[in-house]
């Protein structure tokens, strides 16, 4: 006999165990048939009737900023220089990256960009960049005595990729179910023409794209991509591709089947519409060659050509570049990984000019956490507070967010070995975005679980002005 009791969940909870329950059946088929799925979102929160397209540039592996912004003025340099030692980038090779912002420090502090993120220096000169500075995973604004006393929250496993990849994401700690991209396209699913297309990965899975009710849809740089079963003669037979269709897409009665079946068929679908609207979107801007970051954005790019026929008015958007976990080498390294940031995103901005949509795109850099200032003699370690950019039409450019941390092991402004306590928190900046985005306050509060504990949201690097 079964002494069990029966549990009926309510609607809500089915709905989410279907979505994660196919979601879970259909990755599992996703190597052998090539399946690209996503689920359309519950009603919207919010409509729009203007476009616009939130792009997160995640840098995987925690982005060295120190060798990223690094300090200018003789005074900075030669602290720097001392913290650094053998990975500090020469002053003469920083001369032609200097940043001059609308309004200077008082103090006279001066920042260069790295040597390979020169391409962003016209940029920021005109005004369609921010530079925001010490930015990070925080739960509530933290002093350095409240740290150190260990007094208020802080966000779980401090310097850990995994978990600090998600928090910066989510919110969450690692296998959080929903991002703050995810969940702002939540908002707008329903008032696209095609829900599907709300939140678009180009770069593989990650977190900040799933919201409660939305599934990411992934493509690669080449586009969509399809059941090649289908696309094509299985087996050289026309007649088995239609059987396998028919196979993944007929209703059935069993939950876990019909989940799968409307998901295929939706994943189906969507190919053939995206397939269709990207052969008529074209792209003239020059993307740089061999830059896998710049093949992701140039797709972005094609994906907003392509709104049109779409049907978007709100687009989240997530690419990335891994190889920054630099303990070592990075002298070697990180610049190469600079100069491939700074071509995409400079011929980024430049597609979204010749698309006519740069003021309906904002662009924003994001990674697990900053590193050491000080160096482990070939490189520097896992740290907390980051250096950041936030590109765009409406970005209230040619000037730093926040105050320039004192450049100091274990001083002020760090935790130890130049690991930056944040002063920016992600909330705060995402909350900055979401604004732009036509979110509303009361809604960012869903966003954002964290956002209530700071009195500072909007950070004012974002335009008022509305979109076109």
């Amino acid at each position: 006999m079964n002494h069990f009791p029966t549990i009926r969940p309510d609607n809500a909870a089915r709905r989410a165990f279907l979505q994660r329950g196919a979601a879970l059946s259909l990755a599992a088929g996703a190597a052998p048939w090539a399946l690209s799925l996503a689920a359309i979102g519950e009603a919207a929160a919010a409509t729009a009737t203007d476009y616009k397209a939130l792009v997160c540039v995640f840098l995987y592996g925690g982005n060295d900023y120190a060798n990223t912004l690094v300090s200018y003025d003789s005074a900075s340099y030669s602290a720097y220089q001392g913290f650094r030692g053998n990975i500090a980038i020469d002053r003469n090779a920083l001369a032609a990256t200097v940043l001059n912002p609308a309004i200077p420090f008082a103090d006279g502090r001066q920042f260069a960009l790295a040597p390979g993120l020169g391409p962003l220096v016209p940029l920021f000169d005109a005004g369609k960049m921010a530079v925001l500075l010490n930015v990070g995973t925080l739960i509530q604004p933290t002093s350095k005595l409240q740290y150190t006393n260990n007094s208020v929250p802080l966000p779980p496993k401090l310097f850990s990729h995994n978990d600090q990849q998600s928090f910066w994401q989510s919110s969450s700690p690692e296998g959080a179910a929903s991002g703050w991209g995810g969940r702002m396209g939540d908002l707008y699913a329903a008032g696209n023409g095609n829900a599907t297309f709300t939140c678009v990965s180009v770069t593989g899975n990650a977190v900040f794209l799933s919201g409660k009710s939305a599934v990411q849809y992934q493509v690669t740089p080449a586009g969509p991509v399809p059941v090649a079963g289908i696309k094509g003669p299985l087996f050289g037979s026309a007649a088995c591709s239609q059987a396998l269709q028919n196979l993944m897409t007929q209703p059935r009665t069993h939950l876990f089947e019909s989940e799968y079946a409307r998901v295929s068929s939706r994943s189906i679908d969507a190919n053939d519409q995206l397939s269709a609207a990207l052969a008529g979107a074209n792209v003239a801007t020059a993307f740089p060659p061999g830059n896998g970051l710049g093949d992701q954005l140039k797709m972005v790019a094609r994906m907003i050509a392509a709104r049109g026929a779409t049907g978007a008015k709100r687009q989240v958007f997530f690419v990335s570049l891994g190889g920054f976990d630099n303990h070592d080498g990075l002298a070697t390294a990180h610049p190469a990984l600079m100069t491939s940031v700074g071509d995409a995103l400079a011929a980024f901005y430049q597609a979204t000019v010749d698309l006519g949509v740069a003021d309906q795109v904002t662009t924003f850099t994001g990674s697990d956490f900053g590193r050491t200032l000080v160096s482990n003699n070939d490189g520097s370690d896992h740290g907390w507070g980051n250096m950041h950019f936030v590109l765009g039409g409406q970005v209230q450019g040619k000037s730093y967010v926040g105050s320039a941390p004192t450049l100091a092991n274990n001083g002020p402004d760090d935790v130890g070995q130049g690991r930056l306590l944040p002063a920016i928190a992600v909330d705060q900046l995402a909350s900055t975005l979401a604004t732009w985005f036509g979110v509303s306050p009361t809604d960012q509060t869903s966003v954002l679980p964290n956002l209530g504990n700071y009195s500072a949201r909007d950070l004012g690097f974002m335009s008022a002005k509305a979109a076109a």
